[in-house]
């Protein structure tokens, strides 16, 4: 049996492209603006996923066009950096 190890291979992708972020956050209205902060006019889609089982966190769906892999890579450090999103994946 022959097993692949994945994480030396890149994933090629054709951009531009759909992309999706999942984020976090304390509020659903605080994650909104900061989306807002960071994206501004920018066309996308924003879905809600799920709420923590306390009721403290909740997760929403991001997607939206991007242009190239730095493109990519600057929105999701930009969210990851925003003070009310908790963790973007």
């Amino acid at each position: 049996m022959e097993i692949i190890n994945a994480s030396d291979k890149k994933v090629e992708l054709t951009y531009p492209c759909s992309w999706a972020y999942k984020l976090i956050a304390g509020e659903k209205k605080a994650l909104e603006e900061a989306i807002h902060e960071v994206i501004l006019e920018r066309e996308h889609k924003l879905t809600h996923s799920k709420n923590s089982k306390g009721g403290k966190y909740v997760s929403m769906n991001l997607e939206l066009l991007v242009h190239n892999e730095d493109d990519r890579n600057f929105i999701y450090e930009a969210l990851k950096a925003h003070q009310n999103i908790k963790m973007v994946l």
